[in-house]
Order: C-alpha cells, then sequence, then structure tokens
C-alpha cells in the first residue's frame, strides 16, 4: 500500500528554469561573460547550487573559477529576489497533488534547492501548509541522491520505502529513489530526457501526471 509521495521540485512539479536561467545571466553579466541559454542551464542544475555555478561559469569562460566563490554570495543574493520568475506548476500537478491527498497519501517535496527558496516556491505557488514536508538543502543533510533526506521523511511520516513513491526528472532523482529503496518515476516532461532516465532503470517513466493513477491502481492491487 503506497502511503506517501515524495517528489523533487525543479522540473518535476514546477518549471523553474526561466527563473534558474535569468539568475544564473545575472550573475554571468556581473562579470561580463557571455549568457547561458535555457538548454544548457537544465543540464547545469539539479546537484546544488555551487556545482549548478561551476558549470555556468565554465562553459562562459572562466574555465578555473576565478570568480566562483563571489558569484556563490551574488547568485544567492540574486536568487532571493528572483526565484519566482515565471513559476509555475506543470500541466496536470495540481490535479495529481489533489487525488493523492484525497487518497490520504502524504506529500512532501524533497530538492537540491536552497531551504530557504524551496519554501519560496512550494509555499507561493502552493499555499503554506499544502505539502505534508518540504526540504530544502540544509546544512547537516548531504543532498541528493545521498538518501538521508530521504530517509529523514520516512521516519517523519513512519512509512517503509516500501510504502513510498519518489519523483524526478534527473539522473539525481533516479539514483536518489531507487538508492533509499523507493518505487521511483522518472517524468519526461522535466529538465531532461527520457533516455537519461531510461539508463537508471526506475519502475516507471511517465509522461504525464495523469499516468500516476494507473501506478497507484497497479501497486494498491498487490
Amino acid at each position: 500500500m503506497i502511503r506517501c509521495c515524495i517528489f523533487d521540485l525543479d522540473g518535476t512539479l514546477l518549471d523553474t528554469l526561466k527563473a534558474l536561467t535569468y539568475t544564473v545571466n545575472l550573475v554571468l553579466g556581473h562579470w561580463g561573460l557571455k549568457q547561458v541559454d535555457e538548454e544548457h542551464v537544465k543540464y547545469f542544475v539539479g546537484d546544488g547550487y555551487r556545482l549548478q555555478l561551476e558549470r555556468a561559469l565554465r562553459y562562459s569562460g572562466d574555465e578555473n573559477l576565478v570568480h566562483l566563490e563571489e558569484s556563490l554570495s551574488l547568485y544567492t543574493e540574486l536568487f532571493a529576489k528572483n526565484c519566482l520568475y515565471q513559476v509555475k506548476p506543470y500541466d496536470g500537478i495540481r490535479e495529481l497533488l489533489e487525488d493523492l491527498k484525497a487518497r490520504g497519501i502524504r506529500i512532501a517535496v524533497l530538492s537540491n534547492k536552497p531551504h530557504a527558496r524551496t519554501l519560496d516556491n512550494i509555499e507561493t505557488i502552493f499555499g503554506k501548509g499544502y505539502f505534508d514536508h518540504i526540504a530544502g538543502e540544509q546544512p547537516g543533510i548531504p543532498r541528493k541522491p545521498d538518501p538521508a533526506g530521504v530517509m529523514q521523511i520516512l521516519e517523519k511520516f513512519g512509512v517503509k520505502p516500501k510504502e513510498c513513491l519518489y519523483f524526478g526528472d534527473t539522473n539525481t532523482d533516479m539514483r536518489t529513489g531507487l538508492g533509499a529503496g523507493l518505487t521511483t518515476i522518472g517524468v519526461t516532461w522535466g529538465f531532461r530526457g527520457r533516455q537519461e532516465l531510461e539508463a537508471f532503470h526506475p519502475q516507471y517513466i511517465i509522461d504525464h501526471p495523469r499516468e500516476v493513477k494507473e501506478i497507484l491502481a497497479c501497486l494498491q492491487s498487490r
């Protein structure tokens, strides 16, 4: 029986690509470096903002990361102001979440986005208290794909790995869910393609949130 679902944020629940690209380009522009497009940013993000900036700086010409440390501070400041820039939920996400809540399934967010910005995104779009648990990157808890964040949520909810679904759009998410022993669902509407997801052999790959009903029906019948 499925008792909880854990969702990645960027590229899974919310389309945040414009906000991420806009802020990265503000940082790059500060140093006079070339701008990046959304297609490149899709592959820069997912592993925390430090690696995101390292990738962007190298791509834009700062191969030795001369500007990295100052860029981290600047990005933190700018992203606090711009993290909601043109952010929106993906088609079908609201309906999926409402269905899960109606079934009594608890819902949580686990992101490598800084915790304060994770709260900004989720609580602004869905409202405070809508999710049962929200966790972004924070001190003392290793980032995904380390399973520590997942285990913390399972412990809080009092559920077993076999009772939880994990949703994500990148290889980081596939490694997170599978590494924690959860039924893992790759979503193709986010930042990466089906080929990347398939390489990690999640139990399911879906193209639209409506497909989750069929998965639940299958799993609940076992």
